[in-house]
């Protein structure tokens, strides 16, 4: 060998020990642990659900009609305001009715002195009788003309009571807090008994119609739970399912009526929510909606992998419920979540920055 070979052989023997340490593909390294609070999605168990729109009714609604007759003197409230229980709502001329009382009250005093005097005149009968100085028969006469009398005296008191109640009935008042939908009549109308006057309903107790497959009518009867999912995305169960024991013959569908609790919901008679059904159990995946992370049609969750690597994940959602939100699709048991989508994003960026 040359003395020059010998020379050029260790260089040679360098370049390629370098070429094969520069080709080597690098092992990962983990991540520093995140500084941030994260969560571990586990199943837990919930209810399955279906989901039906229904109608919002107002469980206290009716049309006051008249009960005696008059000309409409008076009406204090308009259509859509709202009045208290109690408060007067029509009110009509009384005339004829109070003329009528005071003719019921003068025949009740007529008839009070009447009474007074055959029971006076019983009582004489009856002490002259027992000292036999007037026949038996007399005493028989005195008590049918008492008891005439007695009872000319009911009649009177309740002539009284009747003509009382039609002065009453020119006075219309509302049966509970609620708003006036509808006026049948209108200042210096003339109204006959029967007649509809004024339409209202009350906000405070409402219910929902909801029309539900008859497949489905038997798990809604076994549970008979029910959830209303407000217009804003709340939730609120109500106090009572009850299924109509027929179907309908044309739809083959059964009539339920879910009543709500006492609570502000905002909702109005005449509005369509949706209903869900409590159906059987579930396994299902649950987080906070606090922890979501929404970019234009997005919705995702920021996941720490085991090498504490913090990455964007889709994920698809279903229903939602107290601030959690139930995930169908995107997530695993076991993965570890950012509870503060804000704290992982400023921690992907001090990474960032690092690099």
């Amino acid at each position: 060998m040359s003395p020059s070979s010998r020379v050029l052989l260790p260089a040679v023997l360098a370049t390629f020990l370098l070429a094969a340490c520069g080709g080597e593909t690098p092992v990962p390294a983990t991540a520093p642990p995140v500084s941030f609070e994260t969560l571990v999605v586990e199943p837990r168990s919930s209810a399955r659900e279906r989901s039906w729109d229904g109608v919002v009714e107002a469980v206290n609604q009716a049309t006051l009609s008249a009960q005696t007759a008059g000309r409409v003197l008076e009406l204090p409230f308009d259509v859509n305001d709202y009045v208290e229980a109690g408060q007067v709502v029509v009110r009509f001329t009384d005339v004829e009715q109070v003329s009528a009382q005071r003719r019921a009250s003068a025949a009740l005093n007529a008839a009070q002195a009447d009474y007074t005097e055959a029971e006076s005149a019983f009582r004489r009968t009856e002490e002259l009788v027992a000292k036999q100085l007037l026949a038996k028969a007399a005493l028989d006469q005195a008590r049918a003309r008492r008891d005439a009398a007695r009872a000319s005296l009911e009649a009177a008191r309740a002539g009284v009571s009747a003509a009382g109640e039609q002065v009453d009935y020119t006075v219309i008042r509302s049966p509970y807090s609620g708003i006036l939908v509808e006026r049948h009549v209108e200042v210096g109308e003339s109204v006959q008994p029967g007649q509809p006057l004024i339409s209202g309903l009350s906000l405070q107790k409402l219910r929902l119609a909801v029309e539900v497959p008859q497949s489905d009518i038997a798990a809604i009867r076994q549970y008979a739970e029910a959830t209303v999912i407000l217009p804003g995305g709340g939730r609120v169960d109500a106090d009572k399912v009850i299924v109509f024991p027929y179907a309908d013959p044309n739809t083959h569908s059964f009539k339920i009526r879910v009543e709500l609790p006492e609570v502000e919901t905002g909702l109005q008679p005449g509005m369509t929510v949706k209903v869900a059904f409590k159906t059987g159990e579930a396994e299902n995946l649950w987080i906070p909606t606090s922890a979501l992370v929404t970019r234009s049609e997005v919705t995702a969750v920021y996941v720490v992998g085991a090498d504490n690597r913090v990455s964007l994940r889709q994920v698809r959602l279903g229903h939602r419920r107290e601030g959690e939100v139930e995930v169908l699709a995107g997530l695993a048991k076991g993965d570890r979540i950012a509870a503060d989508p804000l704290a992982a994003l400023a921690h992907l960026a001090g990474e960032s920055n690092d690099g």
